[in-house]
């Protein structure tokens, strides 16, 4: 307990030293030891790397998680080393719900058999969306983590520590500097003893002497203190400085975090585009080129080789008997409606012709349809006055 009492005590005075010597440096005061220009740098340098590695942290886990809610409750099961459970994505409810309305809408019909091919797209852009999140989370969200919650605690740790060594030197040098003057002053017996407190000696006649002796140790003294601190504080200060350098491996390490996050979010942007065009082949939206153009175009058959035609212009459904694409207006004036009969059908939306095998429809005007056999279900037969070609079912509604 003595022990105790003797280190809590000699806590309080380094304590109550420190205080003293940042307040009077605060008011000018007292003298404060600078450091380098280059070691300043290297603080610099660390405090705005910290600063952008939080702003970016949390500005990545908002474009993750747009959900404010579901990040603190992440955050608070990752505070309680706990799995955060797993959530469904957006893309994955929206699929769900169209599955759901579809059934209850009728699967059967235009608008159900669209939101069934919908739903189905939307599920596999979210479990796009989710491996995006895992590996995003795992190859750059972790390491700046890890960076913040680890290596600048470390750093502001040291640095707090040369903090307190800064002061400590500054404390001894200032109390150096006041037994030197107060050696000279009374060496030079312009000080009296009743001012220093010591009002049993001027009664003695070796009063003078003995007072200069008090003070040539007082400065020996404060000369020891000074070197043991300036040594603590250069020891610190290469220590601090070392781990500040350490902050162009964390650059790096970060560089390459971000080269992964890039690969990873294009790799997502590039299974999104993916599914998203098969859907629209799926509802028979065929762009005749999908890079630099909003709106579809079909090359001239006349003045592109075999091997271009197939590169340039996406092959829609089929129909048996219809010949190949370059041949298939030829062919479809030929065709008769079957001995079953037509229908009519009304256009729900505008529909724009990929190739001169299909039919421009607008919205809501009447058509007469029909099916071939070995035709696929998706597409029937379209008739309006002398034109005739191949329509998309999800965009009609048959009349009866």
């Amino acid at each position: 307990m003595d022990f105790n009492m003797k280190k809590l005590a000699s806590d309080a005075g380094i304590f109550f030293t420190r205080a003293v010597q940042f307040t009077e440096e605060k008011f000018g005061q007292a003298e404060k030891t600078e450091l380098d220009a280059n070691f300043e740098n290297l603080l610099a340098r660390a405090d705005s790397t910290k600063n952008w590695t939080e702003k970016i942290l949390r500005q990545t886990e908002v474009l993750l998680q747009p959900n404010p809610s579901a990040r603190v409750e992440e955050f608070l099961y990752e505070k309680l080393d706990r799995k955060v459970p797993s959530r469904v994505t957006n893309g994955e409810l929206l699929a769900q719900y169209m599955a759901e309305a579809a059934s209850e809408l009728g699967p059967t019909t235009p608008y159900g058999k669209t939101l069934v091919k919908v739903a189905e797209a939307e599920k596999r852009l979210g479990a796009a969306e989710r491996d995006f999140i895992h590996t995003a989370s795992i190859n750059f969200l972790t390491p700046l983590r890890n960076f913040l919650e680890g290596d600048w605690k470390t750093i502001s740790k040291e640095r707090r520590l040369l903090q307190n060594r800064r002061l400590d030197l500054d404390a001894c040098k200032a109390r150096l500097k006041k037994a030197k003057a107060a050696e000279a002053k009374a060496t030079c017996g312009h000080l009296g003893p009743w001012s220093l407190g010591l009002h049993c000696l001027w009664q003695e006649p070796w009063a003078g002497s003995q007072l200069i002796q008090l003070w040539n140790d007082e400065v020996d003294k404060a000369e020891q203190e000074l070197r043991v601190a300036q040594t603590e504080f250069d020891r610190q200060a290469e220590v601090t400085r070392l781990l500040l350098e350490g902050i162009s491996s964390t650059h790096v390490n970060h560089l390459r975090c971000l080269h992964e996050f890039v690969e990873s979010q294009t790799t997502y942007y590039a299974q999104c585009y993916r599914h998203m065009l098969d859907l629209q082949k799926q509802l028979g939206r065929f762009p005749g080129t999908f890079v630099g153009t909003t709106e579809p175009t079909s090359p001239p058959l006349s003045s592109t080789s075999p091997t271009t035609t197939a590169a340039t212009m996406p092959v829609g459904p089929s129909v048996a008997g219809l010949g190949p694409p370059g041949e298939a207006a030829l062919c479809l004036e030929e065709v008769a409606p079957p001995a079953s009969g037509t229908r009519k059908a009304r256009v729900l939306y505008d529909y724009e012709a990929a190739d001169s095998s299909e039919l421009a429809l607008l919205a809501d005007e009447l058509i007469t349809v029909y099916s071939l056999p070995g035709m696929d279900p998706d597409w029937l037969i379209g008739e309006r006055g002398n034109k005739k070609g191949k329509v998309p079912v999800t965009y009609l509604e048959l009349l009866s």
